[in-house]
Formats: C-alpha cells, sequence, structure tokens
C-alpha cells in the first residue's frame, strides 16, 4: 500500500487535477492543446536531447535490455493486430492501428516519474536509454506496416517516401537524433543554453502530466468493448511480463532490468491515439484505450512494482 501512496498515487493525481480543471471548466479545453503542443513539441523534446547528449552511450544501452524490450513491444505489436484480425475480424488497417496501441507504452508521461520516484533519478539510465529509441522502432513499425497495408501494389519507393515524412516530422525523433549527435561528436552545450535547457525540462513531466488529464477527458469509452480489452490486457500485462521472462534469461542488470519491466507495463500513450487519428483508423477503439488503461495501470503498475521488490 505504501508503494501505491508514495509512488504512483502523486502522478495520477497531477493527472487527476487536469482532467477535473477541464471537466469543471477551471482550465479551457484550448488551453490543454496548447499545453499538449509544448510538452509534446518543445519541453519534452529538450528533456530528451538533454538527456541523451549526456548519456553514456556505451553504458546506457545494454543489448538485453533492449533486445528484451523491443522484442517484446514487437510481439504485443503483432498479437493485437492478428488477435483484431482472426478474433474480431477488423479491416487490415483497423487491426495495424489496434496494434500499434498495444505496441507504444507511455515511457515518458509515466513511464519516467514513476520510475523516478520508484528508484530515484540515478537509475533512469535504462529509461532514457528505451525511449531514445522508442519513437523511432515504434512509429517505424507502425508507419511501415500501415503504409505496406494502405499502398499495397505501389512502389518500394512510395512507401519509403511516406514513411520517412511521417517519421522525419516528429519532434521527438528530430531531438533524440540531435542528442545522438552532439553526444557522439563530443560536443559541450554552452553552460548558458544547458542552464535554459533545464529550466523548461523543469516544467516538462508536470506539464505533460496536468495536460494528459485535459485530453482524456475527451476520449469517452464507447463500444468495443472487446478490442478495448485485448489492448488492456496485451499493453499492461503480457508485454512486462514478456520483458520480465527474457530479461531474466538474459541476466539483465537489476537497474536496467526494474526499467524495462516498468516502462513495458504503462498504459498505451496518447500517441496511439495520435496515430489511430493520422489514419482515421479504430480510433475510438485507441481514445477508449488510452483512458481506460490509464486508470487500470494504477493498480498494475502497483502489482509490478510490488513484484519487483
Amino acid at each position: 500500500m505504501q508503494i501505491l501512496l508514495d509512488i504512483i498515487l502523486p502522478v495520477f493525481l497531477v493527472i487527476g487535477f487536469g482532467y477535473v480543471a477541464v471537466w469543471r471548466g477551471v482550465f479551457p479545453l484550448s488551453g490543454v492543446d496548447g499545453l499538449m503542443k509544448f510538452t509534446q513539441g518543445f519541453a519534452i523534446p529538450c528533456l530528451l536531447f538533454q538527456a541523451i547528449a549526456k548519456i553514456d552511450i556505451q553504458a546506457s544501452f545494454h543489448p538485453g535490455l533492449l533486445f528484451s524490450f523491443y522484442s517484446g513491444a514487437a510481439a504485443c505489436f503483432a498479437l493485437g493486430m492478428f488477435g483484431a484480425r482472426i478474433l474480431l475480424k477488423r479491416d487490415w488497417e483497423d487491426c495495424v492501428a489496434i496494434g500499434f496501441c498495444c505496441l507504444f507504452s507511455n515511457s515518458v508521461l509515466l513511464g519516467l516519474p514513476i520510475s523516478e520516484r520508484a528508484f530515484g533519478p540515478d537509475a533512469l539510465t535504462g529509461n532514457y536509454a528505451i525511449i531514445a529509441l522508442h519513437s523511432p522502432f515504434c512509429y517505424g513499425l507502425g508507419i511501415t506496416v500501415m503504409e505496406v497495408t494502405r499502398n499495397r501494389g505501389e512502389s518500394v519507393a512510395v512507401m519509403a517516401r511516406a514513411v520517412g515524412r511521417a517519421m522525419f516530422r516528429n519532434a521527438l525523433v528530430l531531438a533524440i537524433l540531435a542528442g545522438f549527435a552532439v553526444n557522439l561528436l563530443g560536443v559541450s552545450l554552452p553552460k548558458v543554453m544547458d542552464d535554459a535547457l533545464s529550466l523548461v525540462v523543469r516544467a516538462a513531466l508536470p506539464a505533460a502530466l496536468f495536460s494528459l488529464g485535459g485530453v482524456l477527458l475527451q476520449y469517452k469509452p464507447e463500444g468495443d468493448k472487446l478490442a478495448i480489452a485485448m489492448v488492456c490486457v496485451i499493453g499492461l500485462c503480457i508485454h512486462p511480463a514478456l520483458v520480465w521472462g527474457m530479461g531474466s534469461a538474459l541476466s539483465v542488470p537489476p537497474d536496467f532490468f526494474q526499467s524495462g519491466v516498468l516502462t513495458a507495463a504503462m498504459a498505451p500513450g496518447v500517441n496511439a491515439y495520435i496515430f489511430a487519428n493520422m489514419y482515421g483508423r479504430a480510433r475510438r477503439v485507441a481514445a477508449s484505450s488510452v483512458l481506460i488503461a490509464t486508470g487500470a495501470s494504477v493498480f498494475t503498475v502497483w502489482l509490478w512494482l510490488m513484484a519487483l521488490g
């Protein structure tokens, strides 16, 4: 119970504040859209850029951690996609969007603050390693499969252009690439710039959590109960279980192991809805899954934290 009170509830209370503030009209819905654009387009990219620019790449990118997390994520994408096709008889394009909901765990808005509260800021190296590849991997896989599905019969060049355009318009991907460039080139950021980045970074997670609450108010859980239940089970239970099993088999060090399992246990992020909306497919499933899985993760993350000891 202490884990729930000390680690999980403070994070979800901030989300709840945003939800209630918008629900009661204290904070305007238009303000939520602006705040989300600030966090997703500026503050969180600054956070990722600064973290990756300074991270020890050789020590941080543990092969066992990355393999266990991303092979588990890819397996969940396949489970969601083929489950939607075989069990629910959805169109292939819908199946890809539902699979993406099972693939994209909320590694930043939920994973970072909960991991920091659980294990301390010095234990986030594994989180940043996962996050560095998260958007490129998930969007790369999801967009590639969707474009292949949509453009059946088109040339490889057409599909490659569609994938590239979608990838390199993403602020998170661009910030991650810039962070790697600064790190690998050994460039030292001027102190004044680093201090300015730190000011923006300190606002990133609280503002993002508050805006996430406001955004969730817009997602009404309607219909598609089986699809939503499947996404929640795969995202909240199967993905962390796969990471746990493979991480144990590969003898992933404890700090990295904790980061991998806990990040995998996060609910689908708002990006799951953004992806579905981008293609106009399974939007109701994606929106409802984000809302319901975020609420359910209060309890499932508590269980995973107790299992991690």
